[in-house]
């Protein structure tokens, strides 16, 4: 059904107690969100707030919405802009959203705003980064918009400024690899190999997927040519393209060649891992990130939610390469044999994964 069909039909159960329709309306847009509807979230929601009192109405008008637009359409807007390449015209409006999120949605003494989005996001937060506040829902994205904005502070010539807003990101999803590699593009432009390395780090503590490894990987090799480690840049290209190929890597690596003088080192898996152990770095996923991601699907499974259960069983399928969880894969989703392993997130992709222009 269309948005406007479901919304109809849930108009049709709304009875006389305000009190009955909120009740019947949350369990709608439980309903909708467990099956991946999302014009079926969107509808509920809607009629939630329709059926709130005027008060109440104005009051989530007011901390979702600045001159009239609701927070979500205006990041649209600025993602418009930086479409178009305008991100001279993007700032100002990425400036108001954020000023806008950091007031209205900022932490207390008690309570702190995340924008966990997922499951697996908000298991994988809990057990990594264990808070003794309550933590509230975001009713968007806020890292992601942040994180948007400190890219238009960075591509307008100020990365230095980028930082502090970056680490704001992070606070609203410590397990989104999406801001730590913004702070990686940062620093590489300040070429700040020891904060490049940091930032890392921590990233490959979060990362869920090969991809996400991969870049990490990519960007230690990075940081190693601008140092002039060659052969341990070598080995860390070597290991990104094992965990997952990328076309600029080659790039990279025929650049490192070059300023090398001399053919490259060769490298297998354990030269890998000791390089890796020289830069404090373990090659391979965080084993809390397979633990969470498996534990879910054994939940899911047990709760016959087929859907979640799915999307735990790829990432420990990707992280894994686990037969035995690809037989689970296919066994409720035969049409994926091709392709098992998960899609990163849908949203916008405004970083680069390494130098686009190795000779630059």
């Amino acid at each position: 059904m269309s948005y406007d069909e479901i919304i109809e039909e849930l108009r049709s159960k709304l009875g006389d107690s305000p009190r009955e329709n909120d009740k019947m309306l949350r369990k709608e847009a439980e309903r909708f969100a467990k099956e991946k509807n999302d014009d079926g979230v969107k509808a509920a929601s809607a009629l939630l707030v329709e059926n709130m009192p005027e008060e109440e109405r104005e009051e989530i008008k007011r901390i979702t919405h600045i001159d009239g637009v609701r927070l979500d359409k205006m990041h649209s807007q600025i993602l418009e802009f930086i479409d178009k390449h305008s991100a001279i015209e993007a700032k100002p409006l990425a400036e108001k959203l954020y000023k806008k999120i950091t007031v209205e949605f900022k932490e207390t003494e008690k309570a702190k705003f995340v924008s966990l989005r997922n499951p697996f996001e908000d298991n994988l937060c809990q057990i990594l980064f264990k808070q003794d506040k309550v933590l509230n829902r975001t009713p968007f994205d806020f890292a992601t918009y942040i994180t948007t904005y400190a890219y238009i502070i960075t591509e307008t010539g100020s990365p230095f400024d980028a930082i502090p807003v970056l680490k704001k990101a992070m606070e609203y999803n410590p397990v989104d690899c999406g801001p730590k590699f913004e702070l990686a593009e940062v620093y590489k432009l300040l070429q700040n190999k020891k904060r490049l390395l940091e930032i890392t780090r921590e990233t490959i503590k979060v990362a869920s997927s090969p991809v996400a490894l991969a870049r990490c990987y990519a960007n230690v090799g990075y940081a190693l040519t601008d140092s002039q480690d060659y052969d341990d840049a070598a080995a860390f290209y070597t290991a990104s393209v094992m965990m997952a190929p990328h076309p600029a890597i080659p790039h990279e690596m025929r650049n490192l060649a070059q300023l090398k003088g001399t053919p490259l080192k060769v490298f297998n898996r354990e030269q890998i891992i000791a390089v890796f152990k020289k830069y404090d770095i373990e090659f391979g996923p965080n084993v809390e990130v397979i633990k969470v991601a498996s534990n879910l699907a054994s939940y899911y499974l047990a709760e016959r939610d087929i859907p979640n259960a799915l999307k735990a069983l790829k990432i420990t399928y990707s992280l894994t390469g686990d037969e035995n969880v690809k037989k689970i894969i296919l066994k409720y989703e035969p049409e994926s044999a091709k392709n098992v392993v998960p899609s990163d997130e849908g949203r916008p992709n405004i970083t680069k994964t390494v130098n686009e222009n190795p000779q630059n």
